[in-house]
């Protein structure tokens, strides 16, 4: 793996490619710190408010802003700037009223995607893999680095629809035929549609998934990539109001 600079610090031009920043500005950019997303899957802080919202004019403008409590992740006040902020995470800036939750677009890119102020309370997560803990109870481990304790059969693959920042599982959606999902990975990355078959090999070949969009375009992805977000319906907004 080509490294990415020094701990601390990140070259532009090695930074990912769905940061919103151009490579040649600068030398150097933010390095996210070790946090619930990986370097490749999110974005600092810093450059969400700097570069995407547009809250601040230069760097210094921007931490001021993150270091005053200003900006809450996932309903948690954050206030590094380094921060890794990552897929189907919640921002709110209450000064402003603005609500948004991380999505991909078409083109791979991490987006802030506006949302209403009644759904700042729940974030969507899927289950990376579980484990059976002390009293036989499931711990379920998060795409988002969390761990949540359920009595419910649930399986990797699924989401749960969880408040935050309290945690609790408000209600699950399983990875099955007839769900809605949204895919975060490969080709048709940003492409929403309902999971009409899911092919499971018996070999060291990936298993896919045959989606079908809205106006009954199918494809084939890998079932890795597809993330579920509704039953009959997302139960998310989406951009361009799918």
């Amino acid at each position: 793996m080509a490294k990415m600079g020094s701990r601390k610090h990140l070259k532009r031009y090695k930074s990912p490619k769905h940061w919103p920043i151009h490579p040649k500005e600068d030398k150097w950019t933010v390095k996210p710190s070790a946090g619930p997303h990986a370097i490749e899957s999110s974005l600092p802080l810093l450059i969400v408010i700097r570069d995407i919202l547009g809250l601040a004019d230069n760097s210094r403008e921007a931490k001021r802003i993150i270091n005053n409590g200003e900006i809450l992740v996932d309903g948690e006040v954050r206030k590094d700037y380094k921060f890794p902020v990552g897929f189907m995470d919640v921002v709110q800036i209450p000064k402003n009223e603005g609500v948004y939750r991380v999505l991909p677009d078409e083109k791979g890119r991490l987006i802030l995607h506006p949302i209403v102020q009644e759904n700042v309370e729940f974030k969507l997560c899927k289950i990376e893999n579980k484990t059976t803990v002390k009293g036989g109870k499931t711990q379920l481990n998060l795409h988002d680095g969390r761990n949540s304790i359920t009595e419910d059969q649930l399986s990797a693959g699924d989401v749960v629809k969880l408040k935050v920042p309290e945690q609790e599982i408000l209600e699950s959606i399983k990875f099955e035929e007839g769900t809605i999902g949204l895919v975060t990975g490969g080709k048709h990355t940003g492409e929403i549609g309902k999971i009409k078959e899911i092919n499971i090999t018996k070999s060291s070949m990936p298993n896919t998934v045959v989606m079908e969009t809205e106006n009954k375009k199918s494809f084939l992805t890998l079932k890795d990539y597809v993330f579920v977000i509704g039953k009959e319906e997302p139960v998310i907004s989406l951009p361009g109001g799918k």
